[in-house]
């Protein structure tokens, strides 16, 4: 598995990553939804470059142009609720893609320890495709893992790009010997741990609470 940690180059995306976690700014939640978003469509554009591409000709009002078009047929797929902003900003430029949609949530088994249960999916045929899977927090990537596994009821895409807003350690070790090698994992940041709470520190709190407001 390939990691890319775009915090590393100065760019507009910090912009972003700093308003969402700012504790006075993300209590607009409408703007949050917009930061989320906009930082999909940051990282939408730096993963097309990753994409195969040919050369196919256009016709202009005085004359053909010749131009780089990438080919790869994208499915851009969400773990719900969390990652719906942030599946708007991919669809944004993406608007050619197909769509997947899935539930996944922790809790305690009967052993104490912790799991990821999945109850929903809504996906097309993966065969061969793209697959572009967006989640904002990565803690400790069973969430990630969990909604891996159950897209791939769907088909084996030819390539699969893992796209979280903020990412830990942690989260990166544990994906790597579990995801095969044609996996890129995609991080606007990596903040350094998790608190007892498996929060990510220093993180930005509930992004599923700060999108949509509280859950019981």
């Amino acid at each position: 598995m390939n990691v890319i940690n775009l915090s590393e180059h100065c760019s507009l995306l910090n912009q972003y990553l700093k308003e969402i976690r700012s504790v006075d700014i993300q209590k607009d939640s409408m703007r949050f939804r917009r930061n989320i978003e906009r930082i999909g469509e940051v990282m939408a554009l730096e993963v097309s470059r990753a994409l195969d591409y040919q050369t196919e000709d256009v016709r202009t009002p005085l004359g053909v142009a010749s131009m780089p078009i990438a080919q790869d047929q994208v499915v851009v797929a969400s773990v719900m609720r969390a990652g719906l902003p942030l599946h708007a900003g991919f669809l944004n430029m993406y608007d050619h893609a197909e769509n997947a949609f899935l539930s996944a949530y922790r809790r305690m088994n009967e052993k104490g320890e912790l799991e990821i249960v999945s109850e929903y999916l809504a996906a097309p045929q993966l065969d061969g495709k793209t697959l572009l899977l967006v989640d904002p927090m990565l803690a400790t990537g069973m969430s990630m893992e969990a909604a891996y596994k159950a897209l791939l009821t769907h088909g084996q895409p030819k390539h699969i790009h893992l796209c979280c807003v903020i990412g830990t350690p942690k989260a990166v070790d544990y994906l790597q010997p579990v995801m095969p090698e044609n996996v890129t994992l995609w991080c606007a940041a990596i903040d350094p741990v998790l608190n007892e709470k498996k929060y990510i520190v220093p993180g930005l709190g509930d992004a599923g609470d700060l999108c949509f407001g509280e859950k019981l």
